[in-house]
């Protein structure tokens, strides 16, 4: 499988979009730096990510999310926050990993 990092806020950039619309089902996505902003609940790309969930798993990196002043507790459903340690794991564990700018 593939590991797809995505490094900007879908309100910025349709990375997310682009990622979504490409990736092969059971990808696994990692938000980092501001495509964290896509793992907040209550957002208007939070029913994205929901529907995605069905073939994606979703990671949000813990440092990112407290650089930007988000908890765990503002995480839709299904996103499993990570440390960098587990950002590794990740990277070991795909056969490889496209980085959505």
């Amino acid at each position: 499988m593939m590991l797809h990092t995505v490094n900007k806020s879908p309100s910025e950039k349709p990375s997310l979009q682009s990622c979504l619309r490409l990736a092969s089902a059971g990808s696994d996505i990692l938000l980092i730096e501001d495509g964290v902003y896509a793992a907040v609940n209550g957002t208007k790309y939070s029913k994205l990510v929901e529907g995605s969930l069905k073939s994606h798993q979703f990671y949000a990196l813990e440092a990112d999310l407290e650089c930007r002043g988000l908890k765990k507790s503002q995480l839709i459903d299904g996103v499993e926050m990570i440390d960098y340690k587990g950002f590794v794991s990740l990277a070991a564990r795909n056969k490889a990993i496209h980085s959505w700018l």
